[in-house]
């Protein structure tokens, strides 16, 4: 691929009715996910201190029925859910995706690259078909394809040059208030590239209780409590509720070859370019937040002092307010959680925040605020934003223009 900011294809694509130099749109960071060794304290770690719901497993032994392939490793992954989504977050043991010697979306494995999926929502099943034959006209991979299970998404994987793993996809599954997922019987799977158009989901579970499936047979997640906290007048299990994901920060080898992938294959904007200590850092958005995705040379990760087992600096988890992320932190650090605060010059857009270490060594930043960026595609300048001081929090915090603004979480608390 070449180095300049022109279309890929030198062409417009019409999606629903406006023209954009792909045939899709990303409209949202959608989930995430690490494969990691320390399988069961990290499932502990998000389910039991984050908060994050399981709503649904996977047995890599079951979907690959070959004798001795998995004898020694854990071989089932974890759905879990934040909110609605059926899922926001993956974890799967790193022994059985390394036995299958790939990637979520079927690309070979990176002993560095620990981050199973990066996923980008798209508006439409049609989005993702022409997608797939898009990304093969101009030279990229697009991984596997079809509709995987639990979940119910379409999608396709294109992999960036350093091996982490993206999807886009649309459609996935919704976990109501009853908190179950749909049973095996009811999911659908494809390995190919769908035929257009397709049955709606609700013409497929009709066709699925006509069958006599009990659509009530799903998993339900039960959460343990005791529910002894009070968040905004509703009892919960923790002082905090994650509200929304993202953004994910990247070490990068090849600045220049991440950048093009991101913004004229994937179709991500630039809102910010920093130099930190000589070190080039790039923030990217698909939506009004500042960023979704951030980009870091990979010289940085030693100067910081992270683990060099991981590329991926840090996944982001928002909190519902300053008070929660304040509480947060101090849960999790009577849970015996290692909390670190890295200089906030290096994560504009963002000003309080502090990083939990999961037990694979993961970075998960805690925020609960994200600057918008409005119709024109300005962000502030250094001298608008909030100055912190990272040994000092406030009790308290000042409102700005577009605090609390943004996508907002849909679902009640608990």
């Amino acid at each position: 691929m070449s180095k300049d900011n022109s279309p890929l294809s030198g062409r417009k694509y019409d999606v629903d009715g406006v023209l954009f130099d792909r045939p899709f749109k990303v409209r949202r960071f959608g989930h995430f996910g690490f494969n990691c060794y320390n399988y069961e304290q990290a499932a502990v770690f998000y389910r039991d201190l984050l908060g994050y719901r399981v709503t649904d497993s996977i047995d890599f032994a079951k979907v690959i029925p070959q004798p001795g392939l998995f004898d020694g490793v854990d071989s089932v992954g974890s759905f879990m859910t934040h909110g609605s989504d059926h899922h926001s977050f993956v974890l799967f043991p790193r022994g059985a995706m390394d036995r299958i010697g790939g990637s979520a979306g079927g690309h070979q494995a990176n002993d560095e690259v620990t981050t199973n999926q990066i996923t980008w929502q798209v508006g439409s099943l049609r989005e993702v078909v022409e997608g797939i034959e898009w990304f093969s006209s101009v030279g990229i991979d697009p991984g596997r394809v079809g509709r995987d299970v639990p979940g119910s998404n379409w999608h396709s994987y294109p992999s960036d040059m350093e091996g982490h793993t993206n999807e886009i996809y649309y459609g996935i599954e919704q976990i109501g208030w009853d908190l179950r997922a749909k049973p095996a019987a009811a999911l659908p799977r494809n390995f190919e590239k769908p035929d257009l158009p397709q049955p709606s989901e609700y013409q497929e579970l009709e066709r699925a209780r006509g069958e006599g499936v009990d659509l009530n047979s799903g998993h339900r997640h039960v959460e343990q409590g005791p529910f002894d906290y009070d968040v905004g007048g509703v009892m919960l299990a923790r002082p905090f509720k994650v509200i929304k994901i993202g953004p994910v920060r990247l070490f990068i080898k090849d600045m220049d070859q991440a950048i093009e992938f991101y913004t004229r294959v994937l179709g991500l904007r630039v809102t910010e370019e920093v130099t930190y200590n000589g070190h080039r850092c790039i923030f990217l958005r698909c939506n009004t937040e500042h960023h979704s995705l951030a980009l870091y040379p990979i010289a940085l990760r030693e100067e910081l002092g992270l683990s060099p087992h991981s590329t991926c600096m840090s996944f982001g988890n928002q909190v519902g307010g300053y008070r929660q992320l304040c509480d947060a932190i101090a849960f999790l650090q009577d849970k015996g959680v290692t909390i670190k605060k890295l200089p906030p010059e290096l994560f504009p857009g963002i000003d309080y925040s502090a990083f939990a270490v999961d037990p694979d060594g993961h970075l998960v930043q805690l925020y609960c605020y994200m600057e918008q960026v409005g119709w024109d595609g300005n962000v502030r300048n250094v001298a608008q934003r909030r100055q912190i001081d990272n040994n000092n929090w406030p009790v308290t915090l000042t409102a700005m223009e577009d605090s609390y603004d943004g996508e907002i979480f849909l679902g009640p608390l608990g």
